[in-house]
């Protein structure tokens, strides 16, 4: 498979401490949520590192029980990674996936705390249930992006 660009975890940019936020490709800074599933793919490729979970981790106010309940594994197997050492291709893929969403939340909100909060209060729209508790699968990670969607668009939500 031939690239024009390799898009890997080390151009993944730490602006403002927000490895969610921003991604370094040719020239410019691109929000992740921004990214197109071509770039994504290719950082799923190269995996994911435990340096960069802890980045995302703390920036998104996240303790390693929230982070394997969002992923869907266990504690240990999040912990027992070391520094530069990469996750699975299904783990890294959860792991984008969920600082995609973050990311396009960032975008919404303005304020990482204000998202950070939002994520664990009940929320009408989805029938009294925190947004966070949807982020264990991609049909839930829809509904939550849908929603920061309709925020964004001013809609009651």
């Amino acid at each position: 498979m031939s690239k024009k660009y390799l898009y890997t975890e080390e151009n993944l940019s730490f602006v403002k401490e927000a490895p969610t936020q921003y991604y370094s490709g040719v020239n410019t800074q691109v929000p992740i949520h921004s990214l197109t599933s071509t770039q994504k793919m290719d950082i799923i490729e190269n995996r994911i590192s435990k340096s960069y979970l802890v980045l995302f981790k703390k920036m998104a106010n996240l303790d390693y029980d929230a982070l394997a309940l969002a992923l869907s594994v266990t504690r240990s197997t999040l912990i027992n990674k070391k520094g530069s050492e990469k996750f699975n291709d299904t783990i890294s893929e959860k792991i984008l996936a969920l600082a995609d969403l973050y990311s396009f939340g960032y975008s919404v909100f303005d304020e990482n705390t204000k998202f950070n909060e939002w994520m664990f209060s009940p929320n009408q729209a989805l029938g009294g249930k925190v947004p966070f508790d949807f982020t264990t699968n991609q049909y839930g990670r829809e509904e939550i992006h849908n929603l920061i969607g309709r925020i964004a668009y001013g809609v009651y939500s």
